[in-house]
């Protein structure tokens, strides 16, 4: 081999991955995903071509997208969290803004037929919502949830409600430590949909509140959730319909903790630095698939479901 030749071996190629080509890869990428609105089917197929993409991806690009959906939530849910990592990662967080789980039987709540998983256009996440799944003791957690996604299960049964939620430090929380004090055992095959961990049964643990059928429009008996060692809530329950006098008194209630929650949410953002978007719902939020809106915003879904988020 000539001199020539080990001098060509040996020179660093053009778009290596030294640290500053990567560094202004990076920043490429969040210029490019930032001009279409963080759309998630596009971060899905970018993640998915190689291994370095994939790597930028989970240390970066799924949390940007986080941010971008949610941020309200996603900086209440970082505060405090070291190094700004989440249990079970930011791409779990994303499946689980954008992702129903679907449901089968298990021991507690039995169904007639499994109902599948699938992306959903929209979500609205709430931790006044998320008050109503905790126990007394353990009201000092934060923990967000979604309106129930209601699947039809035929003439003769109500319909199933599936749910899904996140908590705030999750390691340090009262909830844990209750599973914790009580030596709950972790369920045998069930693991979470978003992160892959080993969950708790909150029925098996006798902690679910009465306040938690309440909420979803369920009676008592009619629902179970699960909470995995990551902190992500899912669970299912049956939706009763609700005679108008029912419909009206669930309105009033929920009207009363609404406010209650934004005047505790105006003191929470008084001090948060401006993001830049013209969102300025502090209390519950509604998490889109192409862009940040407010709770009564619809916004259709940019190109076909993406499987590989169901992953």
């Amino acid at each position: 081999m000539s001199a020539n030749q080990r001098l060509r071996l040996d020179s660093p190629r053009h778009g290596s991955d030294s640290g500053e080509s990567g560094i202004l890869n990076e920043r490429i990428l969040i210029l490019i995903f930032e001009s279409i609105k963080w759309d998630i089917h596009m971060l899905c197929a970018a993640s998915a071509v190689n291994r370095k993409l994939r790597a930028v991806a989970t240390r970066l690009l799924w949390r940007e997208l986080c941010m971008y959906r949610a941020p309200r939530m996603v900086a209440a849910l970082a505060n405090g969290a070291p190094n700004g990592r989440l249990g079970g990662g930011w791409h779990a967080l994303a499946k689980l803004m954008f992702f129903c789980c679907g449901c089968e039987s298990t021991r507690h709540f039995r169904v007639s037929r499994s109902s599948p998983g699938h992306f959903v256009k929209e979500s609205r996440f709430s931790k006044t919502s998320g008050r109503s799944f905790l126990t007394k003791k353990c009201r000092g957690d934060l923990l967000y949830v979604s309106d129930p996604c209601e699947h039809p299960m035929g003439e003769r049964e109500d319909d199933l409600g599936l749910y899904r939620g996140v908590f705030r430090g999750f390691m340090r929380s009262k909830t844990r430590a209750c599973l914790i004090r009580r030596q709950v055992e972790l369920e045998e095959g069930l693991c979470c949909p978003y992160c892959g961990a080993r969950v708790w049964s909150m029925t098996a643990a006798k902690l679910v509140p009465k306040s938690a059928a309440r909420r979803l429009g369920t009676h008592d008996g009619g629902l179970e959730y699960f909470v995995c060692v990551n902190g992500h809530l899912h669970g299912t329950c049956w939706l009763v319909p609700l005679s108008s006098e029912e419909e009206e008194e669930e309105e009033e209630e929920e009207g009363r903790e609404d406010e209650e929650e934004g005047r505790e949410d105006e003191d929470e953002c008084s001090d948060d630095v401006d993001n830049g978007s013209d969102d300025s719902e502090c209390d519950d939020r509604t998490v889109t698939d192409s862009s940040v809106s407010s709770i009564s915003e619809e916004i259709a879904a940019v190109g076909p479901p993406d499987r590989r988020l169901c992953t």
